[in-house]
This record gives structure tokens, C-alpha cells and sequence, in this order.
């Protein structure tokens, strides 16, 4: 079955070329967008687009089928300005504090969509780490806040949640298991780790010291992810990172799943001191959708 969302990747894809950048654009993830792309092909019974090592282009029968997919969006639009026209019209402020990773992969194609639903509201995002998020949050400075793995109790609207992955070097001896081999945590604490924190307090050490075990020989520590892929690469150690974090560009790389997964989600929350504003509200309800 067919909805809006797969009218709109479609007509993304045409837009540029690569399912990709497409699935990215409407708020969905790549495998995601490639099944949704399937099942449509499957339901029409046609083939809608040719895909190429670097390009995703229309068939002939794909060009008009998205010639008429923005006939509909446009009119569908057309409504909603309508609409929007004989109500009054949602204003104010709403200010966000993310870390940059979640608001570049989960959160910012859903502010999009709330820039069209409500323009009236004006957002503004800050980038900074879990800790300083919950003191924005404590001090009221903000409206919502991303947090890591909220707890049972916490009024929290999911956004979503990856699994963390081991990134070894390609010549190390782990990285010689077979394909969709698995390592375990402990045997990967256990090797010369470069330890990456993303400026979050849940990183490998924190994974570990929850499963009760310890990093043995920390290389070197660093914040940003891509330091970590880079000294991986040279062979100074392994380690362990989200998945959302990977570099397109994996040389000298081997990712590997943990063989008991874990995973962290991520959830936005408002500030405890004070009842959500309407602005707060409408981004909730519209996620909660």
C-alpha cells in the first residue's frame, strides 16, 4: 500500500538522484527509502527508475508517473495553504539544544516539515553535548532538549534510535572473520582502543562499565567521530561508535556489529520548570504523528 510518504521520496529521488539524499531529504533512512522505493515498483508493476553506481534516474514511465506525483503534492499543498489561510496562523519562538550527529540524521528533516506546517514559528537549534542539554533544560533556557536514552518515567517523544558498531582497522586480525561475522564487546575492549566520545557521556567506556567491563589500553582520546575513523585507519586501535556516525567513505575500515547488540535512543523532552509553550506543543504533537 502506497501513502503520502512514498509520493513525496518519489518525487525526492527524481529531485536528486540518489535515494540517498532523497531519504535523508523527506526523514527517512536509506534502507528504509530503498524498500519503500521497492515496495511502490512492486505495487505499480513497473519499473520506475534505473539504478546506477552514483546516479538513480527515471525510466520514461517514471518521468510521467512523477510528472503526475507533483500534480498531486501541489494540490495537496494547495489545500493546506488554503486551510492555513482561513485559521489563524501558529507564532512564536521554540528553541532546540541537540547534539550535532541526532540533529543532522533524526531531527532536522523533521523541522522542515514543521517549517512548512507552521511558519509562523521561528526555531532555533543549538548544537552541544548530552550534559549541557539537561542544564539547558534544568536552567529553563530552552524549550525541548535531546536526550539519550530517556529513562522509564520520562515524558518523551522518540525520534530514534541506532546500534553501536565496531570499526576496526582492515588489516587487524578481527577484521579477517568472515562476512556478517560478529565481535563481542569484551574482546573489543580488550584491544588497543581509540576511545571517541562525540562529546556524549555515553560512549565505549560508559558501555562498558555497564556490561561490567573495563577499556584496557586507551591509545588516545577524541571528541569528534571522524578523528577516530582517521587514527583507525593508521592502525592505532579499534572502536566503538553509533551507527549514524559512519563515513560514507570506509577504506581501510571494517564495520562490524556488536554480537550482542546495543542500541541508544534519542528523544526529545521539555524543560521540567514550565508547561510546554503552544510552539513546544505543535513540534510534539507533529512528531507524535
Amino acid at each position: 500500500m502506497m501513502n503520502l510518504m512514498h509520493w513525496r521520496l518519489l518525487v525526492a529521488v527524481a529531485d536528486h538522484g540518489s535515494i540517498t539524499a532523497a531519504a535523508e531529504r523527506v526523514g527517512m533512512t536509506q534502507s528504509a527509502a530503498s524498500q519503500a522505493m521497492a515496495s511502490m515498483e512492486a505495487t505499480l508493476g513497473a519499473q520506475l527508475f534505473i539504478r546506477e553506481p552514483r546516479k538513480t534516474l527515471p525510466t520514461a514511465l517514471g518521468l510521467s508517473v512523477i510528472e503526475q506525483a507533483r500534480v498531486m503534492l501541489g494540490a495537496l499543498q494547495a489545500i493546506r495553504s488554503r486551510v492555513d489561510e482561513a485559521r489563524p496562523m501558529l507564532r512564536g519562538n521554540l528553541r532546540i539544544a541537540c547534539f550535532p550527529q541526532v540533529l543532522a540524521k533524526f531531527l532536522s528533516p523533521r523541522l522542515q516539515r514543521f517549517a512548512q506546517l507552521y511558519p509562523g514559528i521561528e526555531v532555533t537549534t543549538l548544537e552541544v553535548t548530552d550534559n549541557e542539554v539537561t542544564a539547558l533544560l534544568d536552567a529553563d533556557l530552552i524549550d525541548l532538549g535531546v536526550v539519550l536514552n530517556p529513562g522509564p518515567g520520562c515524558q518523551a517523544t522518540p525520534l530514534g534510535r541506532d546500534n553501536w558498531l565496531a570499526v576496526v582497522p582492515a588489516r587487524h586480525a578481527l577484521a579477517q572473520r568472515a562476512a556478517g561475522a560478529t565481535v563481542s564487546l569484551a574482546e573489543l575492549l580488550e584491544q588497543p582502543f581509540v576511545l571517541a566520545t562525540g562529546g556524549c557521556t555515553a560512549n565505549a567506556r560508559s558501555l562498558g562499565v555497564d556490561a561490567g567491563l573495563a577499556l584496557r589500553d586507551v591509545r588516545v582520546q577524541v571528541r569528534e567521530w571522524s578523528s577516530a575513523f582517521s587514527l583507525v585507519r593508521e592502525g592505532v586501535g579499534v572502536t566503538l561508535v553509533p551507527e549514524s556516525t559512519l563515513p560514507a567513505q570506509r577504506q581501510g575500515l571494517r564495520v562490524m556489529p556488536l554480537s550482542v547488540p546495543i542500541h541508544r535512543e534519542f528523544a526529545l523532552v521539555s524543560a521540567p520548570a514550565r508547561t510546554p509553550s503552544a510552539a513546544a506543543s505543535a513540534l510534539l504533537a507533529m512528531l507524535a504523528d
